[in-house]
């Protein structure tokens, strides 16, 4: 054991305050590089990965501000960062999770034809 969160715990924290999501209109749990995140009518803007960090999906500006803030870390796949996508560490705990996730839904939901 290496004394990282794994999966399971960024999965419990996440599931903290999921259902709040899960009472909207189109929200559901979905699949999406290889785990199962929250979604607005097919989109996935939150999961948790198998590292138990949260990924989201927020505005590119605002995914900067914060990744220089040190609050979050930009999430690269295959060598490329992916712009609208940050990861922040379950040690941030649930309030700081639920806040950002509430700007994951809040911008996927906006961006996601209905």
């Amino acid at each position: 054991m290496s004394g990282r969160p794994d999966r399971a715990a960024g999965r419990a924290q996440l599931d903290e305050f999921a259902d709040v999501f899960l009472a909207r209109d189109g929200v559901d749990w979905g699949p999406m590089f290889g785990s199962t995140g929250l979604r607005v009518r097919s989109k996935v803007f939150a999961l948790s990965t198998y590292a138990g960090e949260l990924m989201v999906k927020i505005p590119e500006a605002r995914a900067r501000e914060l990744a220089e803030a040190g609050s979050v870390a930009p999430v690269e796949m295959a060598g490329r960062t992916m712009r609208e996508w940050v990861s922040m560490p379950i040690s941030a705990g649930v309030d700081a999770w639920r806040a950002l996730v509430h700007e994951a839904y809040a911008y996927v939901d906006a961006i996601t034809p209905r």
